[in-house]
């Protein structure tokens, strides 16, 4: 199965969207690189704000990518996944970022395989203040093959 057959299985929404105040994904050789993409969830982690919810929430950011890349080049077949930088609104005491930021690299392991194409690399960190107080926002570089 595709990954967009996947997608498409899991609910995942890669209908047409607006054009925005920045572009959301952008092609540069044979690359697509996203800009940051905020989880609906807002909340600091650490601080009412549960590794569960942040993981669901970084998930919903990757969600959110797939649709951004699937309206710039048509497909989310045909991808390799390169990098992932995840970003947690963390209480100065909290220390797992990487936990929450699974929810987004999970989910690019079921639809491009965890061995495959999906295998990349990621930072996940920890900041003081997201936009609009968003607990996750998560940004990716997709390699055309």
């Amino acid at each position: 199965m595709s990954p967009e057959e996947k997608a498409n299985e899991l609910g995942i929404d890669l209908s047409p969207q607006e054009a925005g105040y920045l572009n959301l994904c952008i092609r540069s050789g044979n690359q697509l690189i996203t800009s940051g993409h905020v989880s609906d969830l807002k909340g600091i982690l650490g601080k009412g704000v549960s590794v569960e919810e942040g993981y669901e929430a970084a998930k919903n950011c990757c969600e959110k990518i797939l649709r951004s890349v699937h309206n710039e080049h048509g497909t989310i077949n045909g991808l390799r996944v390169i990098k992932l930088l995840g970003m947690v609104y963390s209480d100065q005491s909290f220390t797992d970022q990487h936990l929450v930021i699974n929810g987004a690299s999970d989910l690019l392991h079921e639809l491009y395989g965890k061995d495959g194409d999906g295998y990349h690399a990621r930072s996940a960190v920890g900041f003081s203040a997201l936009p609009t107080g968003v607990a996750v926002e998560v940004e990716a570089v997709f390699e055309i093959l």
